[in-house]
Parts: C-alpha cells; sequence; structure tokens
C-alpha cells in the first residue's frame, strides 16, 4: 500500500511542485522527501506518476561555475562529434545511428 497522498491530475494543491516546476521558479527539492504524487490517467497504458515536493521547503539551484561550464561543453562537443569522420556535426550525434547522417548515408559507411 502506497503511504503518500495521491492527486489526480492537475488538482494537486498549491505550495506543491514536481521536479520541472521547481526548476523553472529556479528551486530545487533540495534533499527533502517526496510529500505526495500526482497520476495522469493514459488510455490502454498506466498512468504516469510525478513525484510532488513542498515549494517552501525547496531551495535555490545551485549557480553555474566555470568548471561546471567547460565540463559541460566538452560533453555536448564529444555528443556532436562523429566517430567516423571526427568532424562536429552541429548537432547531437542519434544513439540509433552511432555516427553522423552523411557517414550513415555513404553507401561505404566508413567515412563522409
Amino acid at each position: 500500500m502506497n503511504a503518500l497522498p495521491s492527486y489526480r491530475w492537475r488538482l494537486a494543491p498549491d505550495g506543491l511542485a514536481t521536479r520541472r516546476q521547481l526548476r523553472a521558479m529556479g528551486l530545487r527539492p533540495g534533499g527533502q522527501d517526496v510529500v505526495a504524487e500526482v497520476h495522469r490517467p493514459r488510455r490502454r497504458r498506466a498512468p504516469l506518476v510525478a513525484y510532488l515536493y513542498r515549494v517552501d521547503r525547496a531551495k535555490p539551484v545551485r549557480p553555474m561555475t566555470p568548471a561546471r561550464r567547460v565540463a559541460l561543453a566538452a560533453a555536448m562537443l564529444a555528443r556532436r562529434t562523429c566517430p567516423t569522420c571526427r568532424t562536429d556535426a552541429g548537432y547531437c550525434i542519434p544513439r540509433s545511428l552511432g555516427m553522423c547522417v552523411p557517414c550513415a548515408d555513404s553507401p561505404s559507411s566508413s567515412s563522409c
């Protein structure tokens, strides 16, 4: 049995928010426990569940540091670099292809 209060979609009381809603307000849960959940019904599938946190206990989002900014830029560059032709594709390489679209479309698939 679930000990958390459950609310239907769009019927959660004021003062509770999901992670995304907190982030839009510039906040984060800050280590607090989940206080409730909201269920969004779907046809022929299990309902979607989102966890709710108290807004008054939320903490401000940590600021972006220079080191974190450099690490994020390096990670995004790695996601954009084609492993086959070693060029920056300008978009994140699709995981389904594993290489940039021109390399995937070429008949040999060995280089762009």
